[in-house]
């Protein structure tokens, strides 16, 4: 399907129907397709966090996956993990009606933009693009920004600008969804070995990502590529495109010098190309993060925003829901809530939580998925080992089966001064039992563990 396709199906006012609609970046496609004048309808398993919404906006939702929920749909859109069982798909293929990705999708609104910026990476992507929209939005470039978190600067995931000159997106390698998208600016921030229930290894990772560097014009693309990782220098290299770099490595043309650690918060000078280009002082904590700020400098020189606007703009930048993210206190304890579910996350976000200079550092982490916890089982045990006490929860299955038998009690046995609990329920009453001041609490991963704040403060509210 062409874009010119999908314009005449938005006009004819034929329903388009979302697949796995819940999900953060099907509800951003579902909302930017309403924008763009389409009828639109979506269904899910669960209940809809964003029932009010899109009830507000006449968007129809569907709890449940049924083969009539896409009877009268002119076209089905879907997520990579929305498979070709499901009934809305086989209900689609059995009347005829055209089935496209989620990526596909957002690749052909976004071509309609002067500048699109596709910021990839196995870890920081969320946090990179949301520094980006940040910076962008605050210098008034007026973006249309897809990111796949809860950024409180444009209201959730999804910020649809009033004109065409610029789309920041997150750029996503599962399924080689990212190929399906069309940057003029491809960033990519680093590669490791994740998806190994699709990839076959890290070369294939990284072909991957060469591939994704190859989508950018070649006349007049721009790759911002991490000198810092040895598998992203490895991508990019020998490519016929453009590239700049950038890395803690004063050889890259955008380096940061005069670090100082501000109890995990760092501020630092960076340059391009041995000029000074501005001063940061950090409001996130973890050199990770200046890292990525370096790659956020490269995009704002290219797209020409000052630096003084650039400046401002990033030490407004607070974070992204579930990246670091404080909940609360409890008994002078400091709760934080995280995204990681990769070993490099973990430990980067574990080492700043160090740098932070706690009495202890606690971790609740639930592994995600089965074939990435079976595959790493090492690296994970070695991240872990950077918490004072790790707190296990069962393995959150989310697509997979089982199969290889591997348990969140064999993890467990790997790491000095770990627990493992059988629910979240029994997580939340661990922390209340021996949470002590001065402590740094996270709740770790990509499944629902985020739950375990609000079920600690149920329970001390039921006293």
């Amino acid at each position: 399907m062409t874009y010119t396709e999908l314009q005449e199906i938005i006009k004819s006012k034929q329903p388009i129907h979302i697949c796995g609609i819940n999900g953060v970046s099907m509800h951003a496609l579902a909302m930017q397709l309403h924008d763009m004048g389409a009828v639109v309808q979506g269904s899910d398993r669960d209940p809809s966090p964003y029932l009010s919404e899109f009830e507000e906006n006449g968007i129809r939702f569907m709890q449940g996956h049924d083969t009539e929920n896409t009877t009268g749909a002119a076209l089905v859109i879907r997520t990579a993990a929305v498979l070709d069982n499901n009934p809305d798909i086989v209900g689609a293929k059995k009347r005829g009606t055209p089935v496209m990705e989620r990526a596909t999708a957002w690749g052909m609104i976004m071509s309609t933009y002067k500048t699109a910026v596709c910021v990839a990476g196995t870890h920081g992507k969320t946090s990179t693009t949301s520094m980006i929209a940040t910076f962008t939005q605050s210098a008034g470039c007026d973006p249309t920004v897809m990111v796949g978190g809860n950024l409180s600067t444009i209201g959730g995931s999804l910020r649809i600008g009033k004109s065409d000159d610029l789309f920041v997106a997150e750029a996503c390698e599962y399924k080689n969804s990212f190929l399906s998208f069309t940057p003029s600016i491809a960033v990519i921030l680093n590669i490791d070995r994740d998806h190994l229930d699709f990839f076959s290894d890290t070369d294939d990772i990284i072909a991957s990502f060469t591939k994704f560097a190859y989508l950018v014009p070649e006349k007049d693309g721009v790759v911002i590529a991490c000198l810092d990782d040895a598998n992203t220098v490895k991508a990019v290299k020998d490519i016929n495109r453009r590239v700049i770099t950038f890395g803690l490595n004063k050889e890259a043309d955008f380096y940061l010098d005069g670090l100082t650690n501000h109890d995990g918060y760092y501020s630092f000078d960076i340059y391009h190309k041995g000029e000074f280009f501005t001063h940061l002082d950090m409001a996130v904590p973890g050199i990770h993060y200046a890292r990525n700020s370096l790659a956020a400098a490269a995009v704002a020189w290219l797209i020409g925003v000052p630096a003084e606007d650039f400046k401002k703009g990033i030490e407004e930048y607070h974070g992204v829901g579930r990246r670091f993210e404080y909940r609360g206190s409890y008994n002078g304890a400091k709760i934080y809530d995280d995204y990681a579910h990769h070993p490099q996350e973990i430990e980067a976000t574990l080492r700043a939580a160090v740098d932070m200079n706690p009495k202890r550092t606690i971790c609740v982490f639930q592994p995600h998925t089965y074939s990435r916890t079976v595959s790493l089982l090492n690296e994970f045990a070695d991240a872990l080992s950077h918490c004072d006490i790790c707190v296990l929860t069962e393995i959150f299955a989310a697509r997979e089966t089982n199969f290889s038998g591997i348990t969140s009690q064999k993890l467990a046995g790997m790491i000095k001064d770990s627990v493992c609990v059988s629910t979240l329920d029994e997580a939340a009453d661990y922390l209340i039992a021996n949470a002590r001041p001065g402590d740094l609490i996270f709740t770790m991963g990509a499944g629902d563990v985020y739950k375990v704040y609000d079920l600690m403060k149920s329970k001390l509210k039921r006293g």
